[in-house]
């Protein structure tokens, strides 16, 4: 028998919109709960190092979560983790989700649910096929390793790869040029062991005795060259997680949620922040904005709407 617990708000997804609309519900005396299907933090857990962020000058994405984490429990948000969503009704007035463990009560819902990287779209039994250096480039020390895609992601990637002491990396990009800020184009292009290869796609990946033979082409002269690499790490974008919303509030073409000025959806009671919103700027601080205004107008609902 599954556990009832019954919230004032109910926020699903703990990256960084998720943990700021907590801060600020419970700043407003809502009893609030998180619910992340992995761990809190969302995809700033990868980022080595973030340079962007007011008040640091630079500082490692994971331990700028946990802090945050540790003031949200401090406040006293309930955070549950590697929670994955089984059933979910969010249009009736009493919004439930459902986990594999406990049912959730709450007045009003936030949506947080973020992003997560496109996969290589690429039939392969090669294994070692990557999406965040963080986690996985400590192996690859002393190797040589194939980086697809030459966005920013790509580009901070590859640096990081190289502070832990990869040997070479080769990165390809499918358009005519990589679109990443020139001045870390510029950086990883002072390293003689990284080459760039744009207007080229991998053709096929096939498994050998000590890594993998990759075929790639280039479109402008249809040239095509077979390249040994130890490992793949891909960075060709993200897509929002709202699988689980689609045909019950208004999503764009893209897979984005479409929001008010409030972070209202098209459902009532029902914000969205962060990363799943249809937005021009994805950065760490448009997130926590997106949370902070997404805290509030759910607090000011529930407490229009509370019955005494």
């Amino acid at each position: 028998m599954k556990e009832t617990k019954k919230f004032d708000l109910l926020i699903l997804g703990g990256g960084i919109s998720g943990m700021t609309a907590g801060i600020f519900s419970a700043l407003a005396n809502i009893k609030t709960t998180i619910i992340e299907e992995r761990v809190c933090g969302g995809l700033a857990n990868w980022t080595n190092t973030i340079v962007n962020f007011p008040s640091h000058i630079s500082i490692n994405g994971m331990e700028l979560m946990e802090r945050i984490l540790e003031q949200v429990e401090n406040l006293g948000v309930k955070v549950d983790q590697a929670a994955e969503i089984e059933r979910l009704n969010i249009t009736d007035k009493i919004k439930i989700v459902e986990t594999d463990e406990t049912i959730y009560e709450g007045d009003a819902i936030i949506i947080a649910t973020g992003r997560q990287p496109i996969r290589l779209n690429l039939e392969t039994d090669f294994e070692r096929i990557h999406y965040c250096s963080v986690c996985d480039g400590s192996a690859y020390a002393g190797k040589k390793v194939l980086v697809i895609g030459g966005g920013n992601s790509g580009f901070d990637e590859s640096l990081y790869l190289l502070s832990l002491g990869v040997n070479e990396i080769i990165m390809i990009e499918a358009l005519e040029n990589c679109c990443a800020s020139e001045s870390t184009q510029a950086k990883l292009c002072d390293y003689p062991n990284v080459s760039i290869k744009t207007s080229t796609f991998v053709k096929e990946i096939k498994k050998n005795l000590n890594g993998c033979c990759v075929t790639i082409e280039n479109q402008k002269s249809m040239k095509i060259d077979m390249i040994n690499v130890d490992g793949i790490f891909v960075f060709i974008g993200q897509h929002a997680n709202t699988q689980l919303f689609r045909n019950i509030i208004d999503i764009d073409e893209t897979g984005y949620i479409i929001t008010g000025t409030n972070c209202e959806t098209s459902v009532l009671g029902v914000y969205a922040a962060g990363d799943v919103t249809r937005k021009n700027f994805r950065y760490l601080t448009t997130a926590m904005a997106d949370g902070t205004i997404a805290g509030l107008a759910a607090a000011k609902y529930i407490k229009e709407n509370r019955e005494f």
